[in-house]
């Protein structure tokens, strides 16, 4: 079914293990950057790809160990980062559902910015590990969850600002994965046009959500995610939509909070494990047979009743 005979998504191929730390960057006033790596018991002289990941709002650096754990055992270093100011502190210790603690928040866009230039500061720090494998500097992917996923697109190139637009474009980067991609939030019509924002992600993309994926703020997006998807990929970047039947928002997070589980809900994070280390291994390891899995084989692994769009697939 899959492009290597070793993939199963119930099977982790090699032993993971995880450095947890902090770093603090005296530039920006001696922010602190929280951060859980995960790396593979591997004996190899060939440096791994490195998969950034960034949580959600009201997240932290420990969301997401479901996809974390498999990509790693599977020959990836993945860097679990935490934001301050927009994780769990908006509402952990306070009384109600999180989810309602984090919609009356009233978050700085100083401290939006500072998230933002935490991906830039953190692949600096990077160099500085001494973990016992060593990771490739000329293969990294960006990937996030929900404000993570927007934080992926502003490094893929979307554009953001209060009131007048800006770049934060990382080129440092291969390839992305938005988990719960979000939409334009900031830049108003009379700011930016929607080509313009959108207009300058030329990072293959992963635009990976769910029928009942619904924003915590904003309800159902899913026609906004669809104009995000149809305008990025400029300079031909690959870009994939996969629309996972009956998929939640939490799903892709592995967590639940106080949300219940589904019943497909083991089924989807399958789904999203295997999808993802075929879009790593396509664009990280150049893997020829997982590029043609991903475009001959993806829609029928997910079934009929999920849907899968596909743009420049050169």
């Amino acid at each position: 079914m899959f492009w290597r005979s070793n993939i199963d998504p119930a099977v982790e191929p090699h032993r993971v293990l995880i450095e947890r730390g902090q770093w603090v960057d005296e530039i920006r006033d001696g922010r602190v950057v929280p951060y859980k790596i995960y790396y593979p018991d591997l004996k190899t002289e060939k440096p791994l790809p490195i998969i950034l990941w960034s949580h959600g709002l009201g997240g932290t650096q420990d969301g997401a160990g479901f996809i974390s754990r498999f990509l790693t055992s599977h020959g990836y270093i993945h860097v679990n980062i935490g934001h301050e100011g927009t994780n769990d502190s908006l509402w952990r210790g306070k009384p109600g559902h999180p989810w309602d603690n984090i919609r009356k928040a009233h978050i700085p866009w100083e401290t939006i910015l500072d998230r933002y230039h935490d991906i830039p500061f953190v692949l600096d720090q990077l160099h500085h590990l001494d973990l016992p494998v060593e990771g490739d500097f000329q293969q990294i992917g960006m990937s996030g969850h929900s404000m993570g996923a927007l934080t992926t697109q502003i490094m893929a190139g979307q554009l953001t600002g209060k009131g007048a637009p800006m770049s934060l474009k990382n080129d440092r980067f291969v390839a992305a994965i938005a988990y719960s991609p979000v939409p334009n939030v900031r830049l108003k019509p009379h700011e930016a046009k929607i080509e313009e924002i959108y207009g300058d992600i030329t990072l293959p993309m992963l635009h990976i959500t769910g029928t009942e994926d619904h924003s915590p703020l904003d309800g159902p997006i899913q026609h906004l995610r669809d104009e995000l998807f149809n305008i990025a990929g400029q300079d031909h970047a690959k870009q994939m939509q996969i629309i996972l039947d009956g998929a939640d928002h939490m799903v892709f997070n592995g967590s639940r909070g106080q949300l219940p589980d589904y019943d497909e809900m083991d089924l989807h994070k399958d789904q999203i494990k295997i999808t993802a280390l075929a879009w790593w291994d396509k664009f990280l390891k150049d893997d020829a047979l997982a590029d043609r899995w991903l475009s001959n084989k993806v829609s029928d692994y997910l079934g009929e009743s999920s849907i899968v769009k596909v743009k420049n697939n050169d």
